[in-house]
C-alpha cells in the first residue's frame, strides 16, 4: 500500500477489541500445554497485516505452520513471492485455497510439523493423538478451514467478524483433534494501514466505522493497480475521480438511486465492500510481498542508475 492509504484528517483511528477477546486470548492461553502444533491462519490479500503480533510472545515454543488461507481471493503471483519471503525467514508456510484446497495436504504439513512429538511417544510405545490449535484474526475463515479439513460442517461459519466465541475441539482421525479459537486482534492497532486493510477484508466490525469513507478508501486504493477491473464492475465512465464523487460515479454505473435521481450512496458502500470481499472483482492482493534482499539490491541499483542518468 502506498501513502494515499495513510490516515486523512478527518477520519476516526480505526481500533476494535470487544471484551470477547480478552477472554479469549486468556482461554487460548490456558488450552497451549495441551496442543502439539499451532496452525496461524492468515488473509492472503493481506498477509502483513493479519499477523497478531502478540502471537510470537503467546506460542512461544510451539511448533507453528503459517497458512495462508483464502488464496482463492488473492493474485496467484503475489501468494508465491509471500511464501518466498516468509520461506527466506525460516517460517514453515503453505497457501490454502478455501475453494478447492485438499484436507490431505494440509494434514500431511501438520504431520511434518508434529513429527517429532509424534516419535517421542512411539518409542513408549503409545500412539500419539496430535493436537491442533487453530489461531488467526477475526473472519479469516478458521472455521471454514477446520470444517474444510473435517469435511464436515462441524465449526459454526459466517461471512462476518465474531462468528465464533469459544474455543471448538473437533475430531479429524482417531489421531488428529483440531482447536478452533475465536478471531483474536491485539489492543491498539496502531498501524493505521494495516487496520484499514483488515476492515477492507472485513476483519474489523463494520458496524464502528463510516461505511462510505471506508468504500472510497478501498475503491481509491484499487484505482492505484485494479482500475480496469473496479471501472468494469461499477461501470465508472471517469476513473479519474476520488473522494464521494468517486462513490457517485459508481451508484450511478450501478443504478443505486434514490427517487430524484439521488446517489444511494449507503447501499453503494456496503454493496462495493461485499464484493470486493467475496471476490467478484477478481483475485486482487492489496499487500504486496516485500522484494528478497538480492532483488532489493539490485532495484536500488537500478534507480540509482536511472537518477544519475
Amino acid at each position: 500500500m502506498n501513502e494515499d492509504m495513510m490516515l486523512r484528517a478527518d477520519e476516526k483511528k480505526i481500533n476494535w477489541y470487544p471484551g470477547h477477546m480478552a477472554r479469549a486470548k486468556r482461554a487460548l492461553a490456558d488450552q497451549l500445554s495441551r496442543v502439539d502444533v499451532v496452525v496461524e491462519l492468515c488473509d492472503a490479500r493481506i498477509p502483513r497485516a493479519s499477523r497478531n503480533p502478540d502471537l510470537d510472545a503467546l506460542i512461544k515454543g510451539k511448533r507453528r505452520l503459517l497458512v495462508l488461507g483464502k488464496a482463492d481471493l488473492a493474485q496467484e503471483n503475489q501468494t508465491r513471492a509471500w511464501l518466498a519471503y516468509f520461506r527466506a525467514q525460516g517460517i514453515d508456510c503453505m497457501s490454502f485455497d478455501s475453494i478447492r484446497g485438499k484436507a490431505k495436504d494440509i494434514i500431511a504439513r501438520i504431520e511434518k510439523a508434529s513429527a517429532e512429538a509424534v516419535a517421542k511417544m512411539a518409542a513408549r510405545g503409545v500412539k500419539k493423538t496430535v493436537r491442533v490449535m487453530i489461531v488467526g484474526v477475526p473472519n479469516v475463515g478458521k472455521s471454514t478451514f477446520t470444517n474444510r479439513i473435517n469435511g464436515a460442517s462441524i465449526a459454526r461459519t459466517g461471512d462476518r467478524p465474531g462468528v465464533t466465541r469459544s474455543n471448538q475441539w473437533v475430531r479429524i482421525t482417531p489421531y488428529l483433534e483440531l482447536l478452533d479459537t475465536p478471531g483474536l486482534l491485539w489492543p491498539n492497532l496502531s498501524d493505521q494501514q494495516d487496520a484499514r486493510a483488515l476492515a477492507f477484508v472485513g476483519t474489523i466490525n463494520d458496524n464502528i466505522m463510516d461505511q462510505q469513507m471506508l468504500a472510497i478508501r478501498l475503491m481509491e486504493n484499487l484505482m492505484d493497480e485494479h482500475a480496469d477491473a473496479l471501472t468494469t464492475r461499477f461501470k465508472l465512465k471517469d476513473n479519474t475521480l476520488r473522494g464521494v464523487p468517486l462513490l457517485e460515479e459508481a451508484c450511478r454505473g450501478r443504478g443505486w438511486l434514490l427517487p430524484g435521481g439521488v446517489c444511494d450512496t449507503d447501499r453503494g458502500a456496503s454493496v462495493i465492500l461485499d464484493e470486493f470481499r467475496a471476490g467478484k472483482l477478481g483475485r486482487i492482493t492489496l499487500q504486496k510481498a516485500p522484494l528478497p534482499p538480492k532483488k532489493k539490491a539490485e532495484e536500488q541499483r537500478e534507480i540509482k542508475k536511472e537518477t544519475e542518468e
